[in-house]
Parts: C-alpha cells; structure tokens; sequence
C-alpha cells in the first residue's frame, strides 16, 4: 500500500511539474494577408502545436507592414515568428533569434497586371499606379528594387495586405501590383510583368528568451509533422509540403535588404 501511494504521489509530482513549465506563447505572422486570413489560415498550425507539446499556441497578427516592423523593433509579441527572409535575418543578427525550421524550397515577388492590360516590361508602367504593401515588407523592397531612378518610378498605392492590393488591379483603381508569386495561382485574370528574385521561403523562429526545452519541443513537431496522420492534415491545412528543417545560416545576408529603411 506504501508503494501504491508513493508511486500515485510521483505521477502527481510528475503531472504538476509539467503544468507548472506548460507556457503559452504567441507566434506571429508576417501580414501578407488580411489578419482574418492569417487566423483562419494557420489556425491548423497552432492547434497542432498546442496538441502535441505541453503549452498552448496563438497567432499573433498585425493590420500592415509598418505596424509589424515597428513593434518588431521593440520585440513585442514576437516569442516564434513565420516570417520573410531579410526580416528572420535582421532578428537573427540584432537580437539572437534562431530559425527552427522553414517551409520548403525558395519565393519570389511578381509584378502583375490585369488580363485585359498586357504589359511585358516593367518600364511600360513608369508613372503607372503600382499596389504594394507597404515598406519594409518584402514585396515594397523588390519594388525599390525594380525602379532604383528616383526621377523615373511608378505612383505607389499602398496596400494593407497582397489580396487588396490584386483587388485594386481588378477594379481598375491601380494598373499594377507586386505580390508573392505563389498568390498568382488563385488569380485566373493577371498578367505577369515580370519576377523577382528567389530568396529562402518562410522561416519559422524562436527568441533567445524562450526555454531551450521548448524550442525543442518546438521544433521536433514540426520537421515531425509529416510522419503522422495528424502532422500531414496540419500540413495540408496551412497548404505546405512539410516544415523543411533549417538554421540561421539558411537566411544570412538577407536584412541588408532592410538597410535603407528607417530604423534599420
């Protein structure tokens, strides 16, 4: 009986002590997409996370780019981020975040037209209306890129997220917008101007001030996910492959990119 209550007094201790490290901690998400669609979108995501680790996940969303940006440089909210290239090597380097894992493979941005205004060459919309998030979101940046003449640039309407600014082409309200490539599949009246350069898709990272324990937890379930039942509906749900396993390495060189934004 003395051994019954000791081993019922361990499991308690066991249990408590797992409780009592369980964490909740947000990730964000860089805001390509409406906020709406970013919950909704990587929904899948954090309940996973939440299911197979000992803490609880949330999405953390932001309305625009210099919104993200801003608060980025103040690290508030920013314990895992999924983010674009130049932004995971800025955290890398300026405050010691390290990449997990990443979606496979490399993205561009696409300078895109409507269907019905078929233009080839990115000199034919000089002083043309051009939709694009706002800087230093990656797509404002390629844009830069683009046209680097200050006196010889397009008239840039700034656009909250991707979707809205496609919409703009579509009602006519802009003549262009540069978007990530991948969002031209579910657009069937666009024309491609032309595509920028590829540079690492997506990476997933952690702060410094996260416990190494959870990291590890972290990234177990992610380059995991693809082995299970449950990790693949996950994967299909947020419309990847698999977590493509990755080091900050993968993303160095990037945040030069970021150089000519304010707060840099």
């Amino acid at each position: 009986m003395k051994r019954f209550l000791l081993t019922i007094l361990s499991v308690t201790l066991l249990i408590s002590s797992d409780l009592l490290h369980a964490g909740q901690y947000e990730i964000a998400v860089q805001p390509v997409l409406p906020e709406s669609e970013i919950k909704k979108a990587y929904q899948p995501l954090v309940e996973y996370l939440s299911k197979n680790t000992s803490h609880t996940f949330s999405i953390k969303t932001y309305k625009n780019f210099l919104t993200y940006w801003e608060k980025m440089k103040k690290q508030a909210g920013f314990d895992f981020v999924l983010d674009a290239a130049h932004f995971t090597d800025w955290r890398i380097k300026r405050h010691n975040y390290n990449v997990l894992a990443k979606f496979p493979d490399s993205v561009s941005f696409s300078l895109v037209t409507h269907e019905d205004n078929l233009i080839f060459d990115a000199e034919e919309l000089i002083l043309s209306k051009i939709a694009t998030m706002s800087s230093p979101g990656l797509g404002a940046v390629r844009l830069n890129e683009i046209y680097p003449n200050p006196v010889r640039i397009p008239l840039y309407v700034q656009s909250k997220d991707a979707v809205t600014a496609i919409q703009k082409v579509i009602d006519g309200k802009a003549d262009a917008a540069i978007i990530p490539t991948p969002l031209m599949s579910g657009f069937e009246n666009l024309n491609l101007v032309e595509t920028t350069k590829l540079v690492p898709h997506m990476g997933f990272s952690a702060s410094s001030k996260i416990p190494d324990s959870v990291v590890i937890e972290v990234k177990k379930s992610l380059i995991d996910a693809i082995k299970t039942v449950e990790g693949k509906k996950m994967l299909n749900n947020i419309n990847i492959e698999y977590f493509q396993e990755a080091n900050n390495a993968v993303y160095d060189g990037y945040a030069v990119l970021l150089e000519d934004v304010f707060g840099y």
